[in-house]
């Protein structure tokens, strides 16, 4: 049995059999983190941008929340997944947010509050990525060039999966320095 546990949040229409979570999950796996998996469906109207701020984050966090009680070390969201980082911040927890809608007061707000590290991960292309506002959140940055909201760049396929590698490489330097074996 592992002696650290990580969450997967999804996103809207991204769940944590896709790349950005099958392979840094079994990165996780592979650093001794026991990884448990959180499947939805959100509602309808439930977006990014469609719902109400409070209506979202208040969904996501009930969706969450009871994850946590077992012990947690470390959250792993993904674009709506990311309206999990008020709950993050209120119960000190290193995440990593793939995709952060940081086009959002209230999780750049949280962001801002989190007293544990955390990974934020975008790309230029992605309309809710601030590569800005991420440097000046956190030491822990990934943005990659002409990637969208999927961590996708265009041009040959090889180059996403470029992309693929350098979220991975990111996630396991993360985990080390923060988790040292």
């Amino acid at each position: 049995m592992a002696d650290r546990r990580a969450v997967l949040v999804p996103g809207r229409s991204y769940d944590t059999h896709y790349p950005l979570f099958a392979y840094p999950g079994e990165g996780l796996r592979r650093a001794g983190f026991d990884v448990h998996e959180i499947d939805w469906q959100p509602p309808a109207g439930l977006g990014t941008d469609g719902a109400a701020p409070e209506v979202a984050v208040d969904w996501v966090g009930g969706q969450v929340a009871p994850t946590l009680e077992v012990p947690t070390d470390l959250l792993v969201g993904k674009s709506l997944g990311t309206l999990a980082a008020p709950l993050a911040a209120e119960r000190g927890l290193a995440a990593v947010w793939l995709t952060p809608l940081l086009h959002r007061p209230e999780v750049v707000a949280a962001l801002g509050r989190s007293s544990a590290p955390f990974l934020l991960v975008g790309g230029t292309a992605d309309r809710s990525w601030d590569g800005a506002v991420a440097r000046r959140l956190t030491p822990h940055v990934l943005e990659v060039p002409d990637a969208d909201h999927g961590l996708l760049v265009p041009g040959p396929l090889a180059r996403s999966a470029e992309a693929l590698g350098l979220v991975c490489a990111a996630v396991e330097e993360f985990v080390q320095v923060n988790w040292p074996a």
